[in-house]
């Protein structure tokens, strides 16, 4: 899939904006006259420029780029299931990892991915249970990451 500039322009132009808009909400610093939103305004001004300069150029060249190009992949109706089921597996986490906590979570995400990609269900769960105790380990004692423990709060380690 191609996107033309144009695209990636707006997408930069809004998140330029939407950084520049939390940044304003930081304290203001006694007895400076810059605060600690000053860098962070001056980063979000030049993504909107180069936004902007994006912007200019994908309409400049619409002619021979159009606004969504899409490859061979997304004719193929179980290539778009697997990429809606990605992303739906990625919003599940966000919503019930809290609740369920990160490895019932992770654990269910990964085997669902696993069997649908097309290993068998017993390889998927021993992989996904490895794969999901790992990256609790390197998240949660050595980048000292607070993953939620959700259900597993009276067993948390």
């Amino acid at each position: 899939m191609r996107l033309n500039d144009a695209v990636f322009g707006v997408l930069l132009l809004l998140f330029s904006a939407a950084m520049i808009a939390y940044t304003r909400t930081f304290p203001a610093t006694l007895g400076q006259r810059f605060g600690p939103d000053l860098f962070p305004v001056l980063i979000g001004i030049g993504l909107a420029a180069c936004g902007l300069g994006l912007v200019v150029r994908g309409v400049a060249g619409r002619r021979e780029q159009p606004l969504v190009q899409l490859g061979e992949w997304a004719r193929d109706r179980r290539n778009v299931a697997n990429f809606a089921l990605v992303l739906a597996s990625l919003l599940f986490y966000i919503l019930a990892s809290d609740a369920l906590g990160f490895i019932p979570t992770a654990l269910a995400v990964l085997v669902l991915l696993l069997v649908r990609f097309g290993v068998g269900l017993l390889p998927a769960l021993g992989i996904g249970a490895a794969a999901t105790l790992v990256i609790h380990t390197i998240f949660a004692r050595f980048l000292l990451v607070p993953l939620p423990w959700g259900l597993l709060e009276p067993v948390a380690w």
